[in-house]
């Protein structure tokens, strides 16, 4: 009876490893039914693995009622006891009993060899990690790593090392954490479907705080369906608790509801303090739902999270609670950090002295807090070169922005509000990329990419399990690969003015500001420097419904509507430009014209606007970048063309451009593929492309042009080993961009111009063929003649009498 009892329970064991855990609960019953009475080691590690499928399903309480049992009973082993004490540590760990988790695993730990000391050691680490000890935490790791890997468990030691990329999560070093998560992937996710699923919660962690949010999101809800399918509650409501993490950058209505419900189902399971962890959220959802919850519900809070072991996130309530305190105008106690605090938390105090400093009428005062969390969050950006991680991190600095916009604006400082302007513009700027060598499985993925495009439709594209699966692949590479250079400085308002006075021809430089309820415009001239107040909500209601009439305007050119639509065009650009350069009109006179501009006004189509037509302008990053720029330019002496397939007039615009260069290369028909377009892009000043664009608002990096063998993607141009200085891009919506955190947008556009490129023209809508090829191949007269990029387009529209979107973005003049 004894073998058939000991042949049941490692059966049963088995079952609860690959996570079969109904399977496990039948099995172990019968073991435990079964065994001698006078064998109270077995019964014991019955008892032990009883326990923790009824923690993994729900059941804590009586988990750790068993596991005490269990070393209450004479006869048990020494190896036994030990077992049962690392089983009542990781019970302990999951409730937030932190201090009895560790005693319960050290004591594992010194009675254990083999497999089972590295199980603790993995379970010790997590008591670790949430201290936030991290030279502890990746020394158990490393122990049990080493262990793994000489037993040849190759499962359990990708475990390991997914968890060593977990803490450098928490490290804050977001790369790091990605690299190794990454390749543990396949082999912990070969295991089984929850394995999978646990490797995806934490990687869910890393594209939220990397400001990818909706990516987080829909891995969360795969997340909690999977633990739901195993009735895993305690790892269901842990998905929940991350989700209504994410949710609070973007949604806190939504959040509220997602971290109530996280709260209710930890306290059923009994796992108190990770119900407090769920309620800190939800107060901080409240908050920028815009209420005020009471003091003693954030006391309470944050006193729960310190007992629990959590003093960072107890630390994260107090600052919460002193927000709070500033808008009920009551008085808080100072701010103190933690030592080793994560950088959102720093971020956060940053935040709160800023708020603070502005309830007390401290202006100045309230922008040095902003400032200093903005450095911070600068020297972060400087470990990453990745441009789609450098932008989305900014989500961290939104609030530091506004607030630093804020009561610039009401300094009616010109230099005040230029230097914030530039801080907001330049903030995913300031860093300049080091490019990726060359990698053949990057590029494998890219080509079978590539394939799946031009099989699916928009909807397969976004849902297929292989499409999603490489697109993860690639962009994690890309961030690991792409290291980050110098940093570019921040120009002064006076060097800004200086650089003006030097050009050859009169420059008005234009910083648009947007606060977060107003608009303002810096207008800086040689000579002068002034904030012009705009009537935000005339902006507001003259784009309203903006591009859908440039879409239509495009569409529809003849016939009876055609004059209609035309009107009705005509009155929206010109009330657009009576609100956004009325009041300044008189101030830029006649001068050519450089903008920076905020994500709100991110799809403007300045040259169709009265003001602007047939004014050389161009669309900067930032002055900062700008001016260094200008002074590194050089001359435009080669040209290269591509025209992808099925592009009316395609062939003929770019062969009538060519023709205004020397020796341009041209590529059409079959010749016009990815390989032989990147090619000619690294040998040319000049690279101009005639083809169907495509747009992706979810990662603008996967928009791409359609060439003869597939979508040329925003990851292909990284591997160009030298971008032309300028490109012209002739394919409606690529000059689009996707708005990132109130400030950042990013599109094909900033994707050449992260790369290297000084100059990129293209137009945010669609443009009619005969158009573009009209107004195109007159650009390239002016650019073979060596005008600059902006020059030359204004020039063109003059010339051809074309009112059209195209738009210089850049160094441009």
């Amino acid at each position: 009876m004894g073998n058939s009892a000991r042949e049941l329970y490692e059966r049963g064991r088995a079952a609860s490893n690959a996570q079969r855990y109904s399977e496990a609960r039948r099995l172990l019953g019968r073991a435990g039914s079964a065994a001698p009475a006078d064998d109270a080691d077995l019964r014991a590690r019955i008892a032990g693995t009883t326990a923790y499928v009824l923690a993994q399903t729900g059941e804590p309480a009586r988990a750790e009622s068993l596991c005490r049992e269990a070393l209450e009973q004479d006869g048990v082993g020494d190896e036994t006891r030990a077992i049962l004490a690392g089983q009542l540590g990781v019970l302990f760990t999951r409730a937030g009993r932190l201090d009895e988790a560790e005693t319960m695993l050290g004591r594992a730990i010194d009675h254990l060899d083999g497999m089972a000391q590295a199980n603790c050691l993995m379970n010790r680490s997590l008591v670790h990690m949430h201290r936030r000890a991290f030279d502890a935490c990746t020394a158990d790791l490393e122990r049990a790593v080493l262990i793994y890997d000489q037993a040849g468990e190759t499962a359990a030691a990708a475990e390991a090392r997914h968890n060593l990329g977990y803490t450098a999560l928490l490290r804050g070093d977001l790369v790091e954490a990605l690299d190794l998560m990454a390749r543990s992937r396949p082999v912990i996710a070969a295991a089984s479907r929850v394995n999978a699923a646990m490797s995806d919660l934490d990687r869910a962690e890393v594209l939220r705080d990397a400001g990818l949010v909706d990516e987080a999101e829909d891995l969360l809800a795969e997340v909690a369906a999977t633990f739901g399918a195993a009735r895993m509650r305690q790892a269901r409501a842990e998905a929940e608790y991350q989700l209504a993490r994410s949710l609070l950058h973007h949604d806190p209505h939504r959040a509220r509801r997602v971290a109530r419900t996280a709260a209710r189902h930890f306290r059923r399971l009994g796992a108190d303090s990770w119900a407090a962890r769920s309620d800190a959220i939800r107060l901080d959802a409240e908050l920028d739902a815009g209420s005020t919850p009471p003091a003693a519900e954030f006391a309470t809070t944050a006193a729960e999270l310190k007992r629990a072991g959590f003093p960072s996130e107890a630390t994260a309530v107090r600052l919460s609670d002193a927000l709070a305190a500033t808008r009920r105008r009551d008085r808080s106690r100072p701010i103190q950090l933690p030592e080793h605090a994560p950088i959102p938390l720093r971020l956060r105090a940053a935040e709160v002295r800023a708020a603070r400093a502005r309830s007390r009428m401290r202006p100045a005062e309230s922008r040095r807090h902003a400032a200093d969390g903005l450095d911070l969050l600068t020297a972060w950006q400087q470990s990453f070169g990745a441009l789609d991680l450098q932008a989305s991190i900014a989500m961290h600095g939104t609030n530091l922005v506004f607030a630093g916009l804020s009561t610039a604006s009401e300094s009616r400082d010109p230099e005040v509000l230029f230097d914030w302007s530039e801080r907001a513009r330049h903030l995913s700027q300031q860093v300049a990329a080091v490019r990726p060598p060359h990698d053949t499985g990057h590029a494998e993925d890219l080509a079978e990419l590539r394939t799946l495009r031009a099989e699916l439709t928009g909807q397969e594209w976004a849902s297929h399990p292989q499409v999603r699966l490489l697109r993860d692949r690639v962009r994690e590479r890309q961030w690991t690969a792409t290291s980050a250079g110098g940093a570019r400085p921040r120009i002064t308002l006076g060097a800004l003015r200086a650089e003006l006075g030097e050009s050859g021809h009169p420059i008005a430089a234009l910083s648009f500001v947007y606060t977060g309820d107003s608009s303002m415009c810096v207008v800086t001239t040689a000579d002068s420097s002034t904030i012009a107040v705009l009537d935000h909500a005339a902006i507001q209601h003259a784009a309203d419904g903006l591009r859908a009439d440039l879409d239509v305007s495009a569409s529809i050119r003849t016939g009876p509507m055609a004059a209609i639509v035309s009107r009705a065009l005509d009155d929206r650009l010109r009330r657009l430009d009576d609100a956004l350069l009325g009041p300044i009109r008189a101030l830029i006179g006649d001068r050519r014209v450089v903008l920076t501009v905020p994500g709100i006004l991110a799809g403007i189509p300045w040259g169709m606007l009265p003001t602007m037509s047939t004014r050389p302008f161009t669309l900067a990053t930032s002055m900062s970048r700008w001016t260094q720029e200008r002074q590194a330019s050089r001359p435009l002496r080669s040209a290269g063309f591509a025209a992808g397939p099925n592009v009316p007039r395609g062939i003929e615009e770019v062969r009538a451009a060519a023709s205004t260069w020397r020796d341009a290369g041209v590529l059409t028909g079959e010749e016009a593929r990815v390989d032989a377009v990147t090619a000619l892009a690294a040998r040319v000043d000049v690279l101009h492309i005639a083809a169907h664009g495509r747009h992706a608002a979810d990662n603008p990096l996967f928009s791409g042009f359609e060439l003869a063998d597939g979508a040329l993607f925003g990851y292909d141009v990284d591997m160009i080993a030298q971008v032309p200085d300028t490109v012209v891009l002739s394919a409606c919506e690529l000059g689009r961009s996707s708005v990132r955190w109130g400030e950042e947008a990013l599109g094909m556009t900033r994707v050449w111009l992260h790369a290297g490129s000084r100059s990129v023209i293209a137009a945010p809508v669609v443009v009619p063929d005969d158009v573009a090829g009209e107004l195109l191949s007159a650009l390239h007269v002016g650019l073979s003649a060596g005008e600059s990029p902006a020059v030359a387009l204004a020039a063109a529209s003059a010339q051809t009498g074309l009112r059209t979107p195209f738009q210089c973005s850049g160094t441009g003049l």
